[in-house]
């Protein structure tokens, strides 16, 4: 039971690592480079992006939760519990992480891949930006610590 937990936890943080490669990147890169450009180039981008990232990143999205839930249960299973805490923590910081993508972020995707569909540049869609960017730090911030759990609960 202990390989199987250990599994579970590598398989999430491969699965976790991917979205929070790419938050990590968009609150490091992403925010300063769409600041300068126009609102059309950024309905477009950003709205291409998203449709396309909206149909792909829930995969390695769900699958890191699941693996994460697994990782924690199987732990407490084999007894290790200081690994099934870690794991358990990690499974939360990640529920977190979608409830505030499902809150925030994705109704904003959805308006900003509408918009480039329909080739339209919305009046306020630098405020929809401004609105997004508001929660990709907190977002990264709590896949990087989802990951550090699944770490230590390798080694717990």
């Amino acid at each position: 039971m202990t390989l199987l937990s250990q599994l579970a936890a590598l398989l999430a943080i491969v699965s976790t690592g991917i979205v929070y490669g790419t938050d990590a990147f968009c609150a490091l890169v992403q925010r300063s480079a769409l600041a300068r450009v126009d609102d059309a180039t950024l309905t477009t981008v950003m709205g291409n992006l998203h449709g396309v990232a909206d149909r792909r990143m829930p995969v390695p999205g769900i699958l890191g939760v699941i693996a994460a839930g697994a990782a924690a249960v199987t732990a407490a299973v084999a007894g290790r519990t200081a690994g099934a805490l870690t794991a358990a923590a990690a499974f939360l910081l990640l529920v977190i992480w979608v409830l505030l993508y499902l809150r925030i972020s994705a109704p904003i995707n959805r308006r900003l891949t509408a918009a480039a569909n329909a080739h339209e540049t919305p009046a306020d869609v630098r405020a929809w930006q401004q609105d997004w960017d508001r929660v990709i730090v907190p977002r990264a911030v709590l896949q990087g610590l989802a990951i550090l759990a699944l770490g230590v609960s390798l080694i717990s």
